[in-house]
């Protein structure tokens, strides 16, 4: 039938066969003992494609019988029917799978986060070969505990929006998009963070404030060039890339996010050549290592007399150091003379004010005095004292 098939199509492209035409089979005569090898091995040929038997093989050959198909009893419309459903479920793309949401906090390593599976679900609700049914079962299938409780009393039956409604007041984020934007005006480049990463991290804050009604679509760009420029640290990158000038007529994200990847590795690049270069300049340190002494172990008799010999001069030492300390002792205090002075130490004995100048009393003075002045004491010593003094310098003059 096949290969029936395959010539009718051949003939159909031919123009040789007619739409209805009939097609004879000839159907294969029992072989002879002397012809085994001779007779084709096919069962069904066209009656156009036989050839004329000889005159000696006329009458030893039977008749052959023909039959009639028509080009419905070829190709029946199920078979047809079941070719072209298997072509078409082959064609159709395998839809993708939703990676899982739990709404845990912290979030897993395996899962992702609510923004980012719900615009994976804007997808499939835009998708207009999907049926509400199987979106559904597509929110099922992703979600997991604690996020699939909150959407357990739900029926089968239910749409999809109501279920990303459901959990749209569950996980998503509540504040109001002026709130949200202030937070974005407040984002700024943090310690070692690249200006392309913080980029990113502006675009996304960014996104969630134009989603809450923040910022119109139209000021996006500029409200993100406007937000990196006050915020990035780094302004040799804004210089050079010369990002105050595109204000009026803001970038897009992603050729703003590309001038400044191509421009951070042209610095890195340069960097790298850098070190390379002054390493490669710079001039090593030699080392040149010499020995102080090759000792072996047949100078050990040498080595037991340096040794003797700094003994010597360690006990010499300590003796000169003991002569010495013997001859610095202070000699002993010689007896006070009981004969009188001579004259010329005689104004030593003069008498002194002996009394504190502040209070008057005897036997210290007034800097380290702690009591009350008292100045009628002091000034009757003072009178005693020039008596004193008077009468001294009468005594001595009469004896001179």
């Amino acid at each position: 039938m096949g290969q029936i098939s395959e010539h009718l199509e051949g003939m159909e492209q031919d123009g040789d066969l007619e739409e209805g035409a009939s097609v004879q089979i000839v159907e294969p005569a029992p072989s002879l003992p002397g012809q085994q090898g001779s007779l084709s091995g096919h069962s069904a040929i066209p009656e156009t494609a036989t050839s004329n038997p000889s005159p000696d093989q006329q009458g030893s050959l039977p008749h052959p019988q023909r039959f009639s198909l028509s080009q419905t009893e070829m190709n029946p419309p199920e078979i047809q029917k079941v070719v072209v459903e298997h072509v078409v479920k082959t064609d159709t793309v395998p839809a993708f799978r939703l990676r899982p949401f739990s709404g845990k906090i912290p979030k897993p390593a395996n899962e992702t986060d609510y923004e980012t599976w719900r615009s994976h679900m804007e997808l499939l609700l835009a998708d207009p070969n999907l049926t509400p049914l199987q979106i559904t079962r597509r929110i099922l299938e992703s979600l997991l505990p604690p996020a699939a409780d909150v959407v357990k009393g739900l029926g089968s039956n239910t749409i999809p929006s109501i279920y990303l409604k459901v959990l749209d007041s569950a996980f998503a984020t509540v504040q109001d998009g002026e709130e949200l934007f202030a937070q974005f005006l407040n984002t700024l480049q943090d310690s070692g963070e690249k200006p392309s990463a913080f980029l990113q991290r502006l675009q996304l804050t960014l996104n969630t404030v134009m989603k809450r009604g923040g910022i119109l679509s139209s000021d996006f760009n500029k409200q993100l060039l406007k937000q990196f420029c006050r915020g990035c640290w780094d302004s040799d990158i804004i210089n050079k890339l010369q990002l105050e000038n595109l204000r009026s007529d803001p970038p897009c994200f992603a050729e703003l996010l590309l001038l400044l990847r191509t421009e951070e590795g042209r610095q890195l690049a340069k960097e790298n050549l850098m070190k390379k270069h002054l390493t490669a300049s710079k001039p090593r340190a030699a080392v040149h290592s010499q020995s102080t002494c090759a000792c072996s172990h047949s100078d050990t008799k040498a080595i037991n007399e340096l040794k003797q010999q700094m003994q010597k001069l360690q006990s010499q030492m300590a003796a000169l150091l003991s002569q010495k300390s013997q001859f610095s002792k202070p000699a002993p205090p010689q007896l006070r003379s009981t004969q009188p002075r001579p004259s010329s130490n005689a104004t030593s004995s003069r008498p002194r004010a002996g009394y504190c100048f502040k209070c008057g009393e005897d036997g210290h003075m007034s800097a380290g005095c702690a009591n009350p002045p008292n100045p009628t004491l002091v000034l009757k010593k003072k009178k005693q004292l020039e008596k004193r003094q008077q009468a001294w310098d009468s005594n001595n003059k009469s004896s001179n």
